[in-house]
């Protein structure tokens, strides 16, 4: 990682640069039937499936020690101004040669 308190961290492909934010196992619960809230005899679970929740990374050119370089940050780092985007200075544009 890029910053000092993730320095230990080893870099992976799915992970926030600057927090370390990476996906995270889960669940999908399948439900049927009606609430016993709304009459019903209650929501009964027809199925449990694993999934994975993924972090919002967004692949951004920045300067690090002085050096442009592409890096993944997740949106809220780039949110909260945690990382700056690299802006590069536009050329001048090239003036006609007068005679």
């Amino acid at each position: 990682m890029l910053t000092a308190n993730n320095s230990s961290q080893q870099r992976a492909a799915r992970s926030c640069a600057i927090c370390g934010k990476g996906p995270v196992a889960g669940r999908t619960i399948k439900r049927r039937g009606m609430a016993r809230i709304k009459g019903g005899a209650g929501r009964k679970i027809t199925g449990v499936t694993a999934r994975w929740f993924k972090p919002n990374l967004h692949l951004i050119r920045t300067v690090i020690k002085g050096v442009p370089q592409r890096i993944r940050v997740c949106a809220k780092c780039l949110k909260t101004g945690r990382i700056q985007k690299y802006l590069p200075t536009p050329k001048p544009a090239l003036q006609p040669a007068t005679t």
